[in-house]
């Protein structure tokens, strides 16, 4: 018969040659029928509940430190963002086991956000890599006990240099509380692991506390897009923050032409232009309108090649400026349905064109 419905076993067997959805399935394959996701079993519910529970109660503790945290703030935190824009070198940060992995994160997010900064693992430190520190450093090293032993060598390199030292940890009297020159007290949390000794409350803590120097600094620097664009080239997050001046096209790639121009050498400069359209000036060099494809269709009739293009243009056209994110560019493209802009200057009132972006630039550039 060609083929069998065997409905009891779930499957359709294939006879020889037999296509499928354009494919040609193999002598003996079977095309199984979608079955329904099963419901989970009374233990499987049990797990997924307890799953959930514990998951809900790390960032119950979370929230309550984190609030605790900033709640007990005080002037050391601005001593301690003082002392790091004063500093004419680098932040070394550091700190042993887990603190130490949150020690590099906050290094990397202050390097990438305008305060040079580098990791340097304490115990490198004690054989050789104290020679990374100098004395125009500032040292942020980070305990949750403040007793870390690894430290010690770090905590007298510091205080025989005179190198400012802001200390992390939850134990005022600790050895690197008591030795540093900003201590940033963590408030007491209980750790969220089942037996409070798995390092994860106090971690969020200084983890929260480094992106908050870091934020804090930021906002004193007037850290800017533009700054933060240098830093992260790379990737997605640099892709959006491209500027329409890095991909914009200028000069004589430019497609314009004077107001009293002839169509016919008008549409030769948009053919030339290879962007759809020409931009239209005025007898002072301002962006009068642009003639677009979408113009040449509205238009077109036996005496068009006979009329100039400033009477059929499209007048005050839609512009962008060059320190506007290319991204913005794009929404403007997307809400009026056009695939070109002329970039001119904000602040210029006679809208004289320094470039011209298409959208082709913008997905070219990785934009969607």
């Amino acid at each position: 018969m060609g083929m069998i419905f065997a409905a009891a076993s779930g499957y359709i067997p294939v006879a020889q040659g037999m296509r499928t959805g354009g494919c040609r399935l193999p002598i003996g394959c079977s095309m199984r029928r979608t079955d329904p996701v099963p419901l989970p079993t009374p233990l499987e519910r049990q797990s997924r509940e307890r799953d959930k529970e514990a998951a809900v109660r790390v960032f119950e503790m979370a929230r309550e430190a984190i609030a605790a945290l900033g709640d007990g703030l005080d002037g050391e935190f601005s001593r301690a963002v003082d002392t790091i824009l004063a500093v004419k070198g680098r932040v070394i940060v550091s700190g042993m086991g887990k603190s130490g992995h949150i020690a590099r994160k906050i290094a990397a997010t202050l390097a990438s956000t305008g305060t040079p900064a580098q990791f340097v693992h304490p115990a490198e430190a004690s054989h050789g890599d104290l020679g990374a520190i100098t004395r125009e450093d500032a040292l942020l090293m980070l305990s949750n006990s403040g007793d870390t032993p690894e430290l010690s060598h770090l905590i007298t390199f510091a205080k025989r240099f005179a190198i400012p030292l802001i200390g992390i940890a939850s134990r005022t009297d600790s050895a690197l509380l008591q030795a540093a020159d900003i201590p940033l007290v963590l408030p007491k949390a209980r750790e969220a692991c089942p037996m409070g000794l798995a390092p994860t409350t106090s971690t969020t803590l200084a983890l929260v506390l480094g992106d908050a120097l870091a934020v804090a600094l930021m906002e004193r620097r007037g850290f800017t897009a533009e700054q933060y664009r240098t830093f992260h080239p790379g990737g997605s997050l640099g892709r959006a923050l491209i500027c329409v001046s890095d991909i914009m096209h200028t000069g004589g790639e430019m497609p314009l032409v004077g107001e009293d121009t002839a169509m016919g050498e008008t549409l030769i400069a948009m053919t030339a232009g290879r962007f759809g359209c020409v931009g239209v000036l005025d007898k002072q060099g301002s962006l009068a309108g642009v003639f677009t494809n979408g113009d040449l269709s509205r238009h077109m009739d036996p005496q068009l090649l006979h009329r100039k293009v400033g009477e059929v243009m499209t007048k005050t056209p839609k512009v962008v400026a060059p320190w506007q994110l290319a991204a913005e560019a794009v929404a403007v493209m997307n809400e009026k349905k056009i695939t070109v802009l002329f970039v001119v200057e904000s602040d210029d009132a006679h809208r004289r064109p320094i470039g011209i972006l298409s959208m082709h630039d913008c997905l070219q550039a990785g934009l969607q």
